[in-house]
């Protein structure tokens, strides 16, 4: 595929990750487990994210 094509599928696919784990993050920190009983969850939450981006900018920017 092309790049552009692989840059514009991957912010799309990122985007509803994050979509999806922010939210499932929200709503534990909210809900019952509170926030302390969430850290752990939004930490983990936090790596994840920063190793799918990473993932995306060596998939189609750093790739040369």
């Amino acid at each position: 595929m092309s790049p552009l094509v692989n840059f514009i599928t991957g912010c799309i696919g990122l985007a509803l990750l994050m979509i999806f784990t922010i939210g499932l993050s929200y709503s534990v920190s909210t809900g019952f487990a509170g926030f302390w009983g969430g850290l752990p969850l939004n930490i983990i939450v936090g790596f994840v994210l920063i190793l799918a981006l990473v993932n995306l900018y060596e998939e189609t920017i750093g790739r040369k």
